[in-house]
């Protein structure tokens, strides 16, 4: 009889009921472990190096540190990780945006429990998932592609800005943003006056209108 691998998963979402029935669902299935579990990007990159799972289940906006983000770093350090977005976003900006950050498949929170663990296996192999609803909307996206209005953009900024970004946006101030992120406060200030160069914006206010815009952070964090 040949024994059938065990894919070990990490779960990262910030909302802790939710994160609590996807690990129940996954440890369900005979060939699924829940190996680790986090509530934000930043605590995920550190369970990434301590349990090296198979595949990440990831959510696209957290506190601190978000999704994209996140995902762009752990498939930086490691291209053959299997990242599956699993978001409540479903419009085209955050699908590309996960997929650029090297995810392998995108579904949203409204999909079935047989299909999360169909993805699961999926990505685990090496192959893309997509949701048909997320598939319409790639495809939708690459016949018609959405016409960007003139204006700020996150493709301006560097990974390391846009984390600055999201802390600012999310309250917090420059001596905790560089605690958390083991930097200066001279180095925070430095970058913040990059952002708002760069994006042609003047105030902390006006910043966290564009991120809440962007969805790098949400009014419920």
């Amino acid at each position: 009889m040949i024994e059938t691998q065990t894919i070990k998963i990490l779960l990262v979402d910030d909302h802790d009921i939710l994160r609590g029935g996807l690990a129940a669902v996954l440890n369900n299935e005979p060939d699924m472990e829940v190996i680790a579990e986090a509530n934000e990007g930043r605590s995920a990159l550190d369970m990434v190096r301590q349990h090296n799972p198979d595949v990440i289940v990831m959510d696209v906006t957290m506190p601190h540190l978000n999704g994209i983000d996140a995902t762009t770093q752990i498939c930086k350090a490691a291209p053959d990780m299997k990242v599956l977005a699993l978001s409540m976003h479903g419009e085209s900006k955050f699908v590309s945006r996960m997929l650029e950050a090297g995810a392998k498949g995108y579904l949203t929170k409204s999909c079935t429990p047989e299909e999360l663990v169909s993805a699961v296996r999926t990505v685990h192999k090496g192959k893309v998932y997509l949701s048909p609803k997320i598939a319409t909307v790639v495809i939708q996206d690459y016949v018609a592609p959405e016409k960007v209005a003139p204006g700020p953009s996150l493709e301006k900024l560097s990974s390391r800005e846009r984390e600055v970004l999201q802390l600012f946006a999310e309250g917090k101030t420059t001596k905790q943003i560089a605690m958390l992120m083991h930097l200066s406060p001279k180095t925070i200030e430095t970058h913040r006056a990059h952002i708002m160069e760069k994006l042609g914006i003047h105030s902390i206010a006006e910043l966290t209108k564009f991120s809440l815009r962007e969805g790098l952070t949400s009014l419920d964090h």
